[in-house]
């Protein structure tokens, strides 16, 4: 059971990473309907990746590996915890941007975008994409036992 929790939890991180990729791509260039539709489509499979990657996340801390007392003493751990939670609230700005589009893309109309506003969601995902990467060095450093100083 801990290696199918594993392999879950190692899919959805995956596809929070691809989903976060696709939004920094698409809106990078010109704002298209089929581009907005997919970052809609990219946000949603992030949401949901990442809800799975913290429900089976937690799982596996209390019940399929070590046991809580040996994660909550771990440097690595909290800090990848707390760059979790960091990217979860960098979020909400895009999302919230990315949600207001769907009327206008419904009705069959480009949302209209401020150039401002998608430098802000560039900006924000280029800041997940890097707490990301300090996850996955965190979980390196979890999985060998190491802490932060030794």
């Amino acid at each position: 059971m801990s290696a199918l929790f594993a392999f879950l939890h190692h899919i959805a991180a995956f596809a929070v990473v691809a989903a976060l990729v696709v939004e920094r791509v698409l809106t990078r260039g010109e704002l298209t309907p089929a581009n907005a539709r997919r970052v809609l489509e990219a946000d949603r499979v992030f949401g949901i990746a990442a809800g799975v990657v913290l429900i089976v996340g937690l799982l596996r801390v209390g019940f399929f590996e070590k046991g809580p007392a040996y994660y909550w003493h771990s440097a690595p751990f909290i800090a990848k915890i707390s760059l979790f939670a960091i990217v979860g609230l960098l979020s909400i700005y895009p999302t919230i941007a990315f949600l207001k589009w769907r009327k206008p893309l419904r009705d069959g109309v480009l949302p209209v975008v401020p150039e401002s506003t998608m430098q802000k969601i560039r900006v924000i995902i280029g800041l997940e994409l890097a707490c990301v990467v300090l996850i996955i060095a965190c979980a390196a450093m979890m999985a060998r036992g190491i802490g932060f100083f030794g």
